[in-house]
């Protein structure tokens, strides 16, 4: 009878933590169904070329939302404006990843752009991996060395690399 006892509750403990652990893992990131065309592998995030960084700087004219191609859920764009040239349309992320009201960039700020050029859906834009702003503030949605995108990372890796910032 213990030994009967003693495997049910083996099995409940087993039961439990496979059912709050999967749990506990879906709120770590969105499924890559729910990423809205911009999980990690999609022909979106395949156009960003870590190995062809560029800088850009300008002030923001627009923050506003970009569907950066069909079936994609909305992203965030900044419009920038510098004084010698043409506005450039720079991508930050999706949506649901990025709040405007509080990633800390506003209309009328001074940037510095790094991440890389792209053609999508015949426009010509800039993917950003991070904005800086000043001398103390870095708005960061990729890693610079390979552009993994922040919002495929899990909880841990994302608090490790703003630990960095």
């Amino acid at each position: 009878m213990a030994a009967k006892r003693s495997n049910l509750l083996k099995l409940f403990s087993l039961i439990w933590c496979l059912t709050f652990g999967m749990a506990s893992f879906s709120f770590a990131q969105p499924a890559v169904e729910q990423m809205g065309g911009w999980d990690k592998g999609s022909a979106y995030n395949q156009l960003y070329k870590a190995q062809e960084l560029d800088k850009i700087k300008g002030t923001i004219v627009k923050i506003h939302e970009v569907i950066p191609m069909k079936g994609m859920s909305p992203g965030v764009a900044l419009l920038l404006e510098d004084k010698d040239g043409p506005k450039t349309l720079v991508h930050l992320g999706p949506r649901w990843f990025i709040d405007p009201k509080t990633m800390g960039l506003q209309v009328g700020d001074t940037v510095k752009v790094t991440g890389c050029w792209a053609d999508v859906e015949g426009q010509e834009v800039f993917m950003a991996s991070k904005v800086k702003k000043g001398d103390h503030f870095e708005f960061k949605v990729r890693l610079t060395k390979d552009g993994t995108p922040f919002w495929t990372m899990s909880p841990e890796e994302l608090a490790k690399e703003r630990e960095k910032e």
